[in-house]
């Protein structure tokens, strides 16, 4: 019982941190950029198509987050932000060092090894999986922990692959 509500605390807190942090992307809420501010944070990421990225990115954050806070399907919304969590680090606090006082890759690897870590212990019973009996096998788990690296790596090399030609699309009005 103890090991379910220690889940159950670490999904809140994780999960809900992670859906707030969606939530400044979509909505702009507690001073979030927005969606037009996330918009020209992808593009500086040279995040290709920007707007695609812009809405996958900050709704991951959201759904993903709020489907581990609550422990619903666990192990695929952990995967989801631990895939989120390694482009992040990557794209925005790998340049700036370790520690999160300048901006470094401490506060999301720290939410990132609490999503696997979750992912392999699973949502408890104190979660929307145990009350409709969904139970998941450790390989399954392991298998999504795997997914959700793979699916971070791809989504840092495919929107940075160069256009036909070695050239990189330009913006048109239209």
């Amino acid at each position: 019982m103890a090991t379910d509500l220690a889940l159950l605390l670490l999904r809140a807190v994780v999960g809900f941190t992670f859906a707030a942090h969606g939530a400044q992307k979509l909505f702009g809420w507690w001073d979030g950029p927005g969606l037009g501010g996330w918009h020209g944070a992808m593009e500086r990421m040279n995040m290709r198509p920007a707007w695609l990225w812009t809405y996958v990115s900050a709704g991951n954050e959201l759904i993903a987050g709020l489907m581990l806070a609550v422990g619903l399907l666990t192990p695929f919304a952990a995967a989801a932000l631990i895939a989120q969590s390694i482009v992040i680090i990557a794209f925005v606090h790998w340049p700036k060092g370790f520690f999160n006082t300048k901006g470094g890759f401490e506060f999301p690897l720290a939410l990132a090894t609490s999503a696997v870590a979750i992912a392999i212990a699973g949502a408890g019973i104190y979660s929307a999986d145990a009350a409709l009996g969904l139970s998941y096998s450790a390989d399954l788990d392991v298998a999504l922990v795997a997914l959700g690296i793979f699916g971070g790596l791809v989504a840092m090399a495919v929107p940075h692959l160069p256009s036909r030609g070695g050239q990189r699309p330009v913006a048109t009005e239209g």
